[in-house]
């Protein structure tokens, strides 16, 4: 019988060769798409499509039914995107104003997902159970008011409800009942007309404008409309001139109209091809967090990372990812015991309140007084310049001057906060960090800036599940990392303080602080924040020491994960639109980071994370002006 590490040891029972799922998966986003072309990779990080590049999440060693339905949903997803979205239709005809603009890309979005799911019941399955993941994760079940509610996503689970017939999944929770009259109440017409025209896109997305309208979003709409109004109004004025030129532009219009026509049949055939195949995508991705040079804001486009093959040109490796975990606060501990760790971190924290505040404070005034309103005056339309009323009294013949606020900058930034949750952060550290970080999130988010605050730490010492795994398979030379990695998502950037506000008391649990592998956390902040629409971002890392892991370190070089933090530090700074700093308690972080800051006691900790932040934003506000002046 083999012995524990003997190379003659049967595999794990469970693992299974993932090879033939991924090539199954390639073959159907393909086929879905209609596009041999189109690129499919497996990665650890957020699903997305950019261009013709489709990017799901890594199947795991031991994956579940679940787990591959929802990749396959997920692949479903893009490649009928792909397959039924027309960008130059959805550019033409989406509103101007945020809200109305997030509802236009939900509902576009449910349209293409729902023509497959139409065609094909595989993908039916199969994007329900993306949607099933996707309400999960965003705690839709915890919703109980309508203002917590996200509008667009009721609306786009209503139009999927109209489409196919199918519920929107129990994860989703009260977010469809709670908007259901308002939205029924208002567009319940509309709603009905949807079906008619599902293969049109032109014609489903003047459905949805109209439906916008009727829900008093028209001041968000734009000028489509009344474009179409003035084209008709030179139509009519132009009939007649002459019988001959009516009947060409008959052709031309009949010819435009057949396009749509002609495109909703190729997606037919495309989907038709690859029915059989059955694969499909879930859509996280498609939510709400995307990119400027997205397709659609909707859509999670990311252009290629900094760390695209970052592994192998740095000699980094991992043992196996099977046993890492991104985990939610609430998942790791149920709301009996967040409440009770919230109250003891409020109470150790009871003298440090006013201290924190005042500086909060303090930061909060400096970035209020850089959002001074700055306007643009002899405008032909905006505000009415009372100040240039004067003219009209000089001169009546004068034309009304108008005026508008110019767009601030300042306001489209988002900060992730990653604080180290190693064990000797234990004790009067994280809990200084955690009170920070909760008041820092509350002031940005006054000031406009979405704040997110991930942990990072290790599931287990010595090793855990990664290293008997290593043993059992006999311990074959420098595997690399050799731990599982736990890392923690406090509160995302789109949650409101105030829903994850008892989630910081997490990290004052026994138990929850074990080892700190600070490069991959590192790497894992960054690309959440990159893949966001925002055009500021700013990480801050907060930790007090080197990244250490036992495990790890007993079978590689000494200096294996900080060669590694190393590489990761050089290549943000260097080659990502994220600026990034750090702040090091009791630990020199100035010899990694180049903006960086080191304390001596976590009671220095808020003035520091204050002084940074504020250092950074009045560096550009002082380029804008330098700028201006240029």
């Amino acid at each position: 019988m083999a012995g524990r590490g003997d190379n003659s040891k049967a595999r794990t029972p469970g693992l299974i060769d993932t090879e033939p799922l991924r090539r199954a998966i390639t073959g159907c986003v393909r086929s879905i798409a209609g596009d041999p072309q189109v690129e499919v990779a497996f990665a650890n990080e957020r699903p997305g499509l950019a261009g013709e590049r489709v990017r799901l999440p890594e199947i795991s060693k031991r994956p579940t039914s679940h787990e591959l339905a929802v990749t396959r949903g997920l692949g479903d997803s893009m490649a009928l995107r792909l397959a039924c979205h027309d960008q130059s239709i959805h550019a033409a005809l989406a509103p101007q104003g945020t809200d109305a603009r997030a509802i236009f890309d939900a509902v576009e979005q449910a349209r293409v997902e729902s023509l497959g799911s139409i065609r094909m019941p595989g993908v039916a399955s199969n994007i329900h159970s993306m949607n099933t993941e996707k309400y999960a994760k965003a705690n839709f079940s915890t919703i109980s008011r309508q203002e917590d509610a996200p509008l667009g996503e009721a609306v786009a689970m209503l139009v999927r409800e109209k489409l196919t017939g199918q519920k929107a999944p129990e994860s989703a929770g009260k977010v469809l009942d709670l908007w259901r009259p308002f939205i029924e109440g208002k567009a319940g017409a509309d709603l009905d007309n949807l079906s008619g025209v599902i293969e049109d896109q032109q014609a489903f997305s003047r459905v949805i404008r109209h439906m916008l309208s009727a829900m008093d979003m028209a001041e968000d709409l734009g000028d489509d409309e009344q474009e179409a109004s003035e084209d008709e109004q030179s139509t009519d004025e132009e009939q007649p001139r002459s019988g001959e030129q009516d009947q060409e532009t008959s052709e031309e219009e009949a010819g435009q109209d057949s396009a749509p026509a002609e495109e909703s049949e190729a997606s037919q055939e495309q989907l038709d091809d690859g029915e059989m195949d059955g694969a499909e995508i879930s859509e996280e991705e498609m939510s709400d967090e995307g990119d400027d040079d997205s397709e659609t804001p909707g859509e999670m486009r990311r252009p290629a990372t900094p760390f695209d093959d970052f592994n192998e040109k740095v000699d980094y490796k991992i043992f196996t990812q099977e046993f890492d975990e991104e985990i939610t606060a609430e998942e790791l501990c149920d709301e009996a015991e967040l409440d009770r760790l919230r109250a003891f971190l409020d109470k150790q924290l009871a003298h440090l309140q006013g201290a924190v505040g005042r500086l909060a404070n303090r930061l909060q005034r400096r970035l209020m007084a850089q959002q001074n309103r700055s306007w643009d005056f002899d405008l032909e339309e905006g505000y009415l310049d009372p100040a240039r009323l004067t003219r009209l009294i000089i001169d009546p013949m004068q034309p009304l001057s108008f005026k508008k606020e110019k767009d601030t900058k300042f306001r489209d930034t988002v900060v992730t906060l990653v604080i180290d949750n190693s064990g000797s952060m234990r004790g009067r550290p994280i809990t200084v960090a955690a009170s920070c970080a909760d008041i820092l999130a509350r002031t940005l988010e006054r000031c406009g800036v979405k704040v997110e605050i991930l942990g990072f730490t290790t599931k287990a010492w010595k090793g855990g599940q990664s290293r008997e795994a290593w043993l059992a398979g006999g311990k074959p030379p420098a595997p690399g990392r050799l731990n599982d990695l736990r890392h923690i998502i406090y509160k995302s950037a789109d949650a409101p303080w105030r829903r994850s506000r008892r989630n910081l008391g997490l990290m004052m649990r026994e138990g929850l602080l074990k080892e700190n592998i600070d490069g991959e956390a590192l790497m894992w902040a960054h690309n959440r924040l990159i893949g966001r629409r925002e055009q500021r971002k700013i990480l801050m890392m907060i930790s007090d020491g080197a990244p250490v892991d036992d495990s790890t370190l007993s079978v590689n070089p000494g200096n294996y994960l900080e060669r590694h933090l190393r590489a990761v530090i050089e290549q943000i700074e260097t080659k990502s639109p994220v600026e990034l700093l750090a702040i090091g308690i009791g630990h020199d972080v100035t010899r990694y980071y180049r903006r960086a800051v080191t304390i001596v006691d976590a009671d220095e900790l808020a003035g520091a994370m204050t002084e940074q932040l504020a250092s950074l934003f009045e560096e550009q506000t002082a380029g804008g002006r330098a700028r201006r002046r240029a």
